[in-house]
């Protein structure tokens, strides 16, 4: 079940990394006109939705890496929400210092964090079960 969640969502960022940026931006950014994102971003979340989805696909090592990854990256963001914003930042706009994040985003980065943890969690509990 988590594994075909994580394909389809793999694939939407495929199909539609304008979208996903777009909502991004529209979640997380205070002023989404002031900044302009990296040339290399979008192709960059094509390129990740495609890899996700087809190791979604297969279930082997290669997804209990991509789940231990995304606990890891989960953890990272649940226990500090400000570093991944000041990250994120500096990683994904021409001009960082013109971004103004909204408030409440960190409780939303949070929350995603918990929710990666969780999945990771379930996933390497689901796997060492079944052995």
């Amino acid at each position: 079940m988590i594994r075909s969640l994580v394909g389809v969502l793999g694939a939407l960022s495929a199909l539609f990394p304008d979208e996903i940026v777009e909502l991004f931006e529209k979640l997380a950014i205070a002023n989404p006109s002031e900044g302009t994102v990296s040339g290399w971003v979008r192709p960059a979340i094509r390129s990740e939705g495609v890899l996700i989805a087809v190791i979604s696909f297969f279930d082997g090592r290669a997804y209990a890496w991509l789940m231990n990854l995304t606990g890891v990256f989960g953890g990272i963001v649940l226990l500090f929400p400000d570093l991944y914003r000041k990250f994120a930042t500096a990683f994904l706009y021409e001009r960082p210092e013109s971004i103004e994040w909204n408030e409440g985003f960190s409780s939303g980065v949070r929350a995603i964090g918990a929710l990666y943890v969780f999945l990771a969690a379930k996933t390497y509990r689901e796997r060492h079960n079944d052995t």
